[in-house]
């Protein structure tokens, strides 16, 4: 595995694609997973970030089998390979294109909440997608760029087979791929962390672009990185966020199953960089004990030891030197919202503000009680 995640490995590929483009390009994700990867490139790039909603053509009894693609507009390539292999009767194949126009459809009304159709007429593209299996939903996206009279297209992915990125050299004007192992099967291998993105993650991540679009001015250098937290009794992992002049910096405590993969926390730490606070967002739990938790839900209710965590986490911060000496903020989630405050009431000369989403307050008891060194 290369990428810790999207997030990881759009960050990647923005810093290879950064200084290619005179002039910020439009960056296009191909929906789902396409998404968090390009939101971290029209990052780097500062440059606008849209969705172009294609679907794979799955076999009738085999879905994960791509025999083509569709794009907008009806634009439909195959996989003429599989396909002869496949010879799927035509009514199935009538069947399985009725309900990706639909699908597709239903996509682009809620994607683009009413925008009007991307004009692509004369501009620098860049088309990101989380990886290179098949390439038949590229190479849809590719056609219909070029319908569109698009000036120049740039597909770019973390990861893809040799073979298909080859290919698809022949159809884009260049093709950027981290990562191309001979062996790939399924782009998901090359990730630790490959979730299923949903709606609602896309809806928000295109939300905050817009914001950030919308925003006079240029945007801030920012730096990222992921970080390991080291408590009294765990290692957690982290997502550090600095943006260039930080006034303060805000530790996301999460409980009762969200994570600082949470697309609501995330968005909220988007805005909060943008307004000059570095982030910090981190699970409270190891990934022994999440695995543990996913199954028994019961260490996202023991108020104690995530508290325990928290304030561990911002003694931790003298050990990252862009935070270190700032003003700490928390901001809690569900049962993090009690841990947070239990952690400034043990910590008040330390913690500057305790914000609340959402959360269980309640769960904190007595947050006068000072924290045990007990771990147990």
């Amino acid at each position: 595995m290369w990428f810790t995640d999207r997030q990881d490995a759009g960050r990647r590929l923005g810093a290879a694609l950064a200084g290619r483009f005179p002039v910020p390009p439009l960056v296009l994700a191909l929906p789902r997973g396409g998404v968090p990867v390009a939101d971290e490139v029209a990052t780097a790039l500062r440059a606008p970030l849209d969705v172009l909603v294609v679907r794979k053509l799955g076999a009738p009894r085999q879905p994960e089998l791509a025999l083509g693609a569709l794009g907008p507009d009806g634009v439909v390539v195959w996989n003429d390979d599989v396909v002869r292999a496949v010879a799927p009767a035509a009514p199935a194949m009538d069947e399985v294109l009725a309900r990706e126009r639909a699908e597709l459809a239903r996509r682009e009304a809620a994607y683009r909440e009413g925008r009007g159709p991307i004009d692509v007429a004369g501009r620098v593209v860049v088309v990101v997608d989380d990886g290179l299996a098949t390439g038949a939903t590229a190479r849809a996206a590719l056609t219909w760029l070029r319908g569109r009279g698009a000036a120049r297209v740039v597909l770019a992915a973390p990861v893809g087979s040799p073979d298909v990125v080859a290919a698809l050299r022949r159809v884009a004007d260049e093709v950027v791929v981290l990562e191309q192992p001979d062996d790939l099967r399924a782009v998901g291998a090359a990730y630790e962390d490959f979730a299923p993105v949903d709606d609602g993650e896309v809806a928000a991540l295109l939300a905050a672009a817009r914001r950030r679009e919308a925003r006079p001015g240029p945007v801030p250098p920012t730096s990222h990185r992921s970080v390991a937290v080291r408590t009294r009794d765990a290692v957690l992992a982290g997502d550090l966020v600095v943006p260039r002049g930080a006034t303060g910096v805000v530790v996301f405590a999460h409980g009762s199953g969200s994570s600082r993969r949470s697309p609501r926390n995330r968005e909220v730490a988007r805005v909060l960089e943008e307004a000059g606070f570095a982030t910090l967002l981190l699970d409270l739990l190891s990934e022994r004990e999440a695995a543990e938790d996913e199954s028994t839900g019961r260490l996202r209710f023991d108020v104690g030891l995530l508290a325990r965590r928290v304030a561990d986490t911002i003694a931790a911060l003298d050990d990252l030197s862009e935070v270190r000496g700032l003003p700490v903020g928390l901001f809690g989630a569900s049962t993090g919202a009690a841990a947070a405050l239990v952690a400034a009431a043990a910590l008040p000369d330390e913690v500057a503000a305790v914000v609340s989403r959402g959360g269980r307050p309640e769960r904190g008891g007595n947050a006068g009680e000072p924290l045990s060194d007990d771990p147990a």
